[in-house]
């Protein structure tokens, strides 16, 4: 079985980032694989400085801990500015090449405006630059206050068939990279 591990990059309590990580993790959970939900809303990390060590903050250990286990990953932002957001990015500064080194990788962002690539192509970098596999299925959802019902389901039947398709891809190369190593 392999091991998912889903990240938003979100501190908001009601996130449409965290609504979308959920959609996404129903499907991968559904789908045999084992997951597992790093909430970054309740890990006290600090912010990056280049350390190796970070001994004041357990949480760090935790994050990497949890990913190196890991196969694959889910990364969940909101779009600011037109980028990745500074909670995800710090995140993954905190980690390196070890955690996260052949993880096979989903990518999803939100926004409140126009559906764009922006902040899906920042974490496509920050991915490849750690080596790390990132599918070619990625979901942007724009105009997010409008994306989920009250109860945090998809409303866009289209949608909801690109998170399948997104789950089904990210699974499936997962085993494949699983295998071959």
């Amino acid at each position: 079985m392999v091991k998912i591990v889903g990240i938003g990059g979100s501190l908001r309590e009601h996130s449409a980032s965290q609504q979308a990580l959920k959609q996404a993790v129903k499907r991968v959970e559904a789908l045999g694989a084992e997951v597992a939900i790093l909430d970054l809303r309740k890990l006290e990390l600090p912010f990056c400085n280049g350390s190796q060590e970070y001994p004041d903050y357990p949480d760090v250990d935790c994050l990497r801990k949890t990913v190196m286990e890991a196969d694959g990953l889910v990364l969940a932002t909101p779009e600011y500015h037109g980028g990745v957001s500074g909670v995800l990015k710090n995140a993954l500064d905190l980690m390196s090449f070890d955690q996260l080194s052949d993880k096979v990788t989903g990518l999803i962002s939100v926004l409140g405006g126009q559906s764009n690539s922006n902040a899906l192509n920042d974490l496509r970098l920050i991915m490849r630059w750690v080596h790390a596999w990132v599918i070619p299925e990625q979901i942007a959802i724009g105009q997010a206050w409008q994306a989920f019902d009250p109860q945090g389901e998809l409303m866009d039947e289209k949608l909801a068939e690109r998170f399948d398709k997104f789950a089904e891809s990210l699974v499936e190369n997962t085993r494949r990279l699983a295998r071959a190593a």
